[in-house]
């Protein structure tokens, strides 16, 4: 993945603005007078995702005008810099003052390091209990104690597709397509015409399209029982939706391992392909480049999985000796609070986690998004932290790009699949 001379020169000045921080106390609390700033460590450095950043600090700017906002920001797909120099940062005890994390399993990891202190009485005092959906509370609380505010919802299980290039190839702009076997056949008229059929990225790109297909080849349940063990990683079930991504793969552009998701959502904006799987900060793409809806683009739940939202959540956590702790709680405070979720998700194109936003706030897809979180049925997203803790998602990861590489063939896959998983 691309990592910058400007990412590089990000986390340096990270590493060095944490070393200098206050006095911390053996409790993790930091002496009075020293807490006026908060260092805030995200993956947020370019695009949708930093023009969703910048609205957030405005917003806390506006709450906290004596805390200085301090930017951590570290380039990476899906966050894989960043949480590598986090992970060095953590196990040599100069955290951050509070850093962004995938809610769910992803937090899973830090909470047994002892790294992440629970938080469940903020939700009390910010009163987002009442605010944050009862199945959205269940999937934050770890042992009765909840580590992280959410400050959107996400859904990774979206196809965006270019109407132009679709009718360029003969095809209805506006279909949709029940399974994933019914999509093949565009798929084969878009590549008749030269075109890329499905563009994708890099091997987080790819394991967010390798995702969508169990979800839409098992079922829900079968796709959960993925994580809890109730569905075996070696049956003929699991073989079967290898071999639709294996085809899937098939039709992607031979550039994808050098691109990040923003380059493969472009070649659909630009015309270059016709369809792209991405989770919803996509839609953010589409507009910052003037395009609209419906004329522009079109987007509908990856095949086979209409009915089911493929969830991820941005959040926030206060780690175990941070410097200035104060600055992380009134941090935290902006994230979950209605404003800060309206300004951040209209931005970014994601969703607040909050169910007292107004929903005309938001544009058309954040709309039809926020009415599917509402009454679809919830699945966790593997690519994106929710549904398996990092090491097993690197151990799935690693064995995607050997097999989408040609280091491997379709059992070995599978068999490095289920050896993840049992790890």
């Amino acid at each position: 993945m691309r990592f910058t001379a400007v990412a590089a020169a990000l986390a340096v000045a990270s590493l060095s603005l944490s070393s200098c921080g206050s006095d911390n106390k053996d409790d993790g609390t930091t002496a009075s007078g020293s807490d006026n700033e908060v260092e805030v460590f995200t993956w947020w450095a370019s695009g949708s995702e930093k023009l969703g950043l910048d609205a957030l600090v405005g917003v806390f700017n506006t709450q906290h005008p004596d805390i200085k906002f301090v930017n951590g920001a570290v380039a990476g797909g899906a966050g894989s810099a960043a949480k590598d120099l986090l992970q060095s940062r953590l196990q040599a005890k100069n955290p951050p003052d509070t850093f962004q994390a995938h809610a769910g399993a992803e937090l899973t990891d830090y909470i047994a390091a002892g790294q992440i202190q629970d938080i469940s009485d903020l939700y009390t005092e910010f009163k987002l209990t009442d605010v944050f959906p009862a199945d959205l509370l269940s999937r934050l609380t770890v042992d009765g104690k909840i580590y992280s505010i959410p400050s959107n919802i996400h859904r990774a299980n979206m196809v965006w597709a270019n109407p132009a290039v679709l009718t360029e190839a003969g095809l209805d702009p506006t279909a949709t397509y029940a399974t994933i076997a019914d999509w093949f056949p565009a798929l084969d008229a878009v590549k008749a015409t030269g075109k890329t059929p499905l563009s994708v990225a890099t091997t987080w790109t790819q394991v967010n399209l390798l995702e969508t297909v169990l979800l839409a080849d098992l079922g829900a349940d079968g796709y959960s029982g993925l994580w809890d063990g109730k569905t075996d990683w070696t049956s003929p079930e699991v073989t079967a939706a290898l071999t639709d991504f294996q085809k899937l793969m098939s039709y992607t552009n031979t550039d994808r391992d050098g691109l990040d998701w923003p380059d493969a959502t472009q070649q659909v904006i630009d015309g270059q392909a016709a369809f792209n799987v991405m989770g919803d900060w996509a839609v953010a793409a589409f507009e910052e480049a003037g395009k609209k809806p419906g004329t522009d683009f079109t987007y509908f739940p990856v095949p086979g999985t209409d009915g089911v939202f493929d969830f991820l959540a941005d959040s926030f956590t206060l780690p175990v000796g941070a410097p200035h702790p104060n600055g992380a709680k009134a941090w935290l405070e902006t994230v979950g609070s209605l404003e800060g979720q309206t300004a951040f998700n209209k931005a970014k194109g994601s969703i607040p986690a909050r169910t007292d936003a107004n929903p005309k706030d938001f544009s058309e897809y954040q709309q039809t998004a926020i009415t599917s979180f509402g009454k679809d049925t919830i699945v966790s997203s593997l690519a994106h932290g929710a549904a398996a803790p990092i090491a097993t998602l690197n151990a799935i990861s690693d064995a995607t790009s050997k097999f989408t590489t040609g280091a491997s063939d379709l059992a070995t896959y599978q068999s490095d699949l289920a050896a993840a998983v049992t790890k």
